[in-house]
This record gives structure tokens, sequence and C-alpha cells, in this order.
């Protein structure tokens, strides 16, 4: 469903992180809903109420399903946030405590 234009591909600075704790490459500038899908992740979370499995979809915070976890910060939307070297990226599993 999703892949990358190969010209696009070969040109660009990879960048290391983790999903799930499995090591995954994305290209730099990439938001962290980009990469996930560009790695074959896309389910980013399930539903508190019916478990129903989420992916990104509108890539530009408005939709709110593509919630991940962010270096054990919870509830981060996953397409405003660009991915990092070396950064975790945990899926979620129903709802996630908010700090306080």
């Amino acid at each position: 469903m999703f892949r990358r234009l190969p010209e696009i591909e070969t040109a660009a600075e990879k960048v290391s992180f983790t999903i799930d704790g499995r090591p995954a490459k994305a290209r730099a500038g990439d938001s962290v809903a980009a990469a996930l899908l560009a790695n074959g992740v896309t389910a980013c979370r399930n539903t508190p109420v019916s478990g129903a499995a989420r992916g990104p979809y509108c890539m530009m915070g408005v939709c709110f399903d593509c919630l991940v976890t962010i270096d054990g910060t919870g509830n981060r939307q996953g397409c405003q946030v660009r991915v990092a070297p070396g950064m975790a990226v945990e899926t979620q599993n129903g709802k996630r405590e908010v700090e306080r």
C-alpha cells in the first residue's frame, strides 16, 4: 500500500531508531508516522474500547489515529514528530495514562 519512490529512497540520509524494540531506519526529516509506514507498520495503536487497529490517516494532526509512545511518553501524534536518531517508538495497546 505504501512505498517510496526509488530515486528519493537512494538519495536520502538514513536515521536509525527502534519500533517496539526492533531496529528500523527512516529518511532524515520523516515524521514518525511516515517512518512507521515505510517500515511496514500500518497499525500504530489499538483503541481502548473495541481493540480495533488504527494507523496514520490524515498525516496532519487532525485525526489522532497515529498515537504512539515516543521515548516513554504516550499519546504522541506520530505525524507531528520528526523521527530522530536513537528514538524509541512503541505502538500503543489501549489507552495511556496522562502523567501529572
